[in-house]
């Protein structure tokens, strides 16, 4: 049965919460217990007598603070050499045996982080410790974090001066870049090793969908499947949605460069499908040509069928050059540097010295370099190595470092070294190759002007060039290591152009495949944490060693 009733109280507040935290002193919290409410209440009230109470009661107050610390102080001391008296106590036990094994860990242990320490400075250049200590630890300490790069884009509104400061580290299509198919892949296939790296074949892809896709791809079926093919990462899905656009289309020209640089295994083979690129890429140019102003998007098209033609000449001229008809590739190149004169920025010039050189027609060489080897015109290796190359070429037969020694140097002569000077200054990375005093690799499809990418192009396809000039690599020998007593700080001024940038090697080594030694300059110094863990490592091993030897003197001295 149910109990009495409870006998009825005054009814329960409903106060809203908002209103009862702000009774509650705007805590959120309620009440606190009892206990810390008295406490508040002592405190308050000690607060206010001493506030009231006269000066020289605080004078007494502080003379007891002082007092107080002052003890503190004199304790720790005592303290601190009880401790040192039992660390004497504990070290007059230890065995010789125990500070062998002591040293010989110290050596072990700091010969590991040396060992480390100098893979990683020679595989990305930095110290690890370091870059550890910068990026982790001085933000914890209460550093300041260094602020991320700028890039390499400026706005409108910066001013020429940080535009200049700027290194610049611009990325370049390799003009005598080799085919996938029947090239980089056949090297894959005889070594096992990757040639190109994945950041190159990246760019490579966004350079085909700037140039082979346009806006009204969408219109045509063969070109949305081409679209669609630029964007693959397999090959062999490229491969196929190909073979698909060729289905809808047998006139699809981006389709036939496609099979021409990747299923190709021969340069036969790549020649005959850029052949028929070649047809379909003219009749689809006219087409474009007669209703390019219609509107934006025929505009468009045009620029992409343009890019189409001249890179299927271009490649059509490249392999008529590997299969030794080298006048018909000049004829090419011409032709196409004549049609489309607007086009220098793909340094067609630079495949047109290379066949000249081949047809030792150094004339005609002169005469390109007239042109392009301007002030206002951008510089590359091939420009400036290819004028060293032939003013070297006038007196590199008869140069003698010990004639030239006892009765000084002919203009002719000067002239020469001032090239080489030139030349080794722009890239500093050829000469290494040139006289093979490092294994190339196959050029990558971009390289980096003035950097290591930029020399492995260029002495993979020029030092036939120069090993058929008697002298001219006894005279870059001589001469080439000279450059750098005329510009001991090259990072912060040159000579004849702007200072080295520094980022090159960064640059390199996302190029490079990594099997290749990233040619680093100027040459780095070995950083701190090298030579102090080196030192450590040798410090104890020199203890462990003495250790070893003579046990009972070592323990005297450890306990000393």
């Amino acid at each position: 049965p149910a109990g009495p009733a409870p006998p009825r109280g005054p009814p329960l507040s409903r106060r809203p919460p908002a209103a009862a935290m702000a009774e509650d002193g705007g805590s959120g919290r309620g009440l606190p217990c009892p206990g810390a409410a008295a406490a508040l209440r002592r405190w308050e009230q000690l607060r206010r007598r001493v506030a009231a109470a006269a000066p020289w009661a605080r004078g007494l107050l502080a003379v007891a603070a002082g007092l107080g610390l002052f003890y503190l102080v004199l304790r720790v001391p005592l303290r601190l050499r009880d401790s040192l008296a039992a660390v004497t106590v504990f070290l007059s036990t230890l065995t010789p045996k125990f500070y062998f094994a002591l040293t010989v860990t110290s050596s072990f242990i700091s010969g590991l982080i040396f060992v480390f320490e100098w893979w990683h400075f020679r595989k990305y250049g930095t110290s690890f410790i370091e870059q550890v200590s910068v990026s982790h630890l001085k933000p914890l300490i209460g550093g300041v974090e260094n602020s991320p790069p700028a890039p390499a884009a400026f706005s409108a509104g910066e001013n020429e001066t940080s535009r200049q400061n700027m290194p610049e580290c611009k990325v370049w299509r390799n003009p005598l870049n080799l085919f996938r198919g029947a090239e980089y892949s056949r090297y894959m296939w005889v070594t096992g090793k990757e040639p190109l790296t994945y950041y190159d074949m990246n760019l490579s892809a966004q350079d085909h969908q700037n140039f082979f896709t346009c806006d009204t791809d969408a219109l045509r079926p063969s070109d949305t499947v081409m679209q669609k093919a630029w964007r693959e990462r397999n090959p062999q899905a490229r491969i196929k949605a190909a073979h698909q656009a060729l289905e809808l289309n047998n006139d699809c020209a981006t389709a036939y460069v496609l099979l021409a640089e990747e299923e190709a295994t021969t340069i036969v083979d790549a020649e005959r499908y850029f052949k028929q690129a070649l047809k379909a890429g003219e009749m689809i140019y006219r087409k474009s040509q007669n209703c390019h102003s219609q509107s934006p998007q025929h505009e468009a098209q045009l620029r992409r069928d343009t890019n189409v033609l001249v890179y299927v000449k271009r490649r059509l001229a490249m392999c008529a050059r590997k299969l030794g008809r080298i006048r018909e590739a000049v004829k090419m190149m011409r032709d196409l540097m004549k049609e489309f004169p607007l086009l220098s920025m793909l340094n067609i010039h630079e495949n047109l010295l290379e066949a000249l050189l081949e047809l030792q027609a150094y004339a005609d060489v002169q005469a390109v370099l007239a042109k392009y080897d301007d002030i206002s015109l951008p510089k590359s290796a091939a420009i400036c190595y290819t004028a060293a190359l032939l003013k070297a070429r006038a007196v590199s037969e008869r140069f003698s470092p010990e004639t030239a020694s006892k009765r000084g140097l002919s203009t002719a002569e000067i002239n020469a070294v001032e090239a080489i000077h030139r030349a080794v200054e722009f890239n500093p990375h050829v000469p290494k190759y040139l006289l093979e005093m490092k294994s190339l690799v196959l050029p990558p499809e971009h390289i980096l002007k003035r950097g290591d990418s930029e020399a492995v192009a260029y002495a993979f396809f020029h030092l036939q060039h120069w090993k058929r000039i008697e002298g001219a690599l006894n005279l870059l020998h001589c001469t080439w290591e000279g450059t750098f007593r005329m510009i001991p700080y090259p990072l912060e001024k040159g000579h004849l152009f702007y200072p080295y940038p520094s980022c090159t090697e960064t640059a390199d080594r996302e190029l490079l495949p990594t099997f290749h030694e990233v040619s680093v300059y100027p040459q780095k110094e070995l950083p701190f944490f090298i030579h102090f863990t080196a030192g450590l490592c040798s410090f104890s091993a020199m203890l462990a060693l003495l250790t070893h030897q003579f046990p009972e003197l070592m323990v005297v001295f450890a306990k000393a």
